[in-house]
């Protein structure tokens, strides 16, 4: 009986797999390779930044290829809508021919780790799915979507049943294909009750008293004015009374 051999160091777990490459690569390099790598040197860092951000690892990077490993199917998702709208940004600072777009592809699914390595059909799902999104877009596997489907704030489009190179079966395959900037809902969600829009209830209140006070302030200015007349029109008399002589009934009447 022939004896098992035990793969020391190499272990399977179940990971989200984020795999990225630039499309139109080979055409960039043949019009300006310097260009090229200084843009695709800037891009990397912009995309690793982030994926340490949402708490991933890059596994490797070979030519214009990324591959990265995160615990959390939604934080992959995340870092990669993160990372189209940081690049589009960047693109705005390039000339249109010069621009560079990259390609993502997530799937959730069981990989072999061998040291800092990552092999596997998960990983290979990953890297199809990346060919099958458009510049500057993002697809995701079935196992994804179902992962996702309630917990983010996106619009996904459904693709159909994939046949990709050396899988098996065929994969279910969605694209992203609008999103909400991350940023402003959060911003949303952090305001003060006393700053969110008020209920149509709570505004009427707040309209009726307004009113109530406006038209208080309003009759307390009518009996200011009042008390103020009185009290000229007191003054006044009290003036002709002191200034004016009285006439002595003993003198003779004047003539007319």
């Amino acid at each position: 009986m022939p004896a098992q051999t035990t793969l020391v160091g190499m272990e399977r777990k179940l990971a989200a797999i984020f795999s990225t490459d630039v499309a139109g690569y080979s055409r960039l390099m043949g019009d300006d390779e310097e260009a090229t790598i200084r843009t695709l040197t800037a891009s990397r860092e912009v995309i690793s930044s982030l994926i340490q951000h949402y708490r991933g690892r890059v596994v490797d990077s070979p030519g214009d290829n990324l591959l990265a490993e995160f615990a959390s199917v939604v934080d992959a998702v995340r870092c990669a809508v993160e990372i189209q709208h940081a690049l589009k940004e960047k693109n705005t600072e390039l000339p249109e021919h010069r621009q560079m777009q990259f390609r993502i592809g997530i799937n959730l699914g069981d990989v072999i780790v061998e040291g800092e390595r990552l092999y596997g059909d998960g990983v290979n799902i990953a890297a199809r799915l990346e060919s099958l999104a458009v510049p500057g877009g993002i697809c995701i596997s079935g196992t994804v979507y179902d992962q996702i489907e309630t917990k983010l704030s996106l619009q996904y489009e459904y693709q159909g049943e994939q046949t990709v190179k050396n899988i098996a079966k065929p994969v279910r395959v969605y694209r992203i294909v609008a999103e909400v900037p991350s940023p402003l809902v959060e911003q949303a969600s952090s305001l003060p009750a006393a700053r969110m829009a008020a209920p149509p209830e709570e505004a009427e209140r707040q309209k009726a008293k307004v009113d109530r006070r406006a038209g208080t302030a309003r009759r307390k200015g009518a009996l200011v004015a009042v008390a103020g007349l009185l009290l000229i029109t007191g003054v006044t008399v009290a003036v002709r009374h002191l200034v004016l002589p009285t006439p002595d009934p003993q003198s003779p009447i004047p003539s007319p």
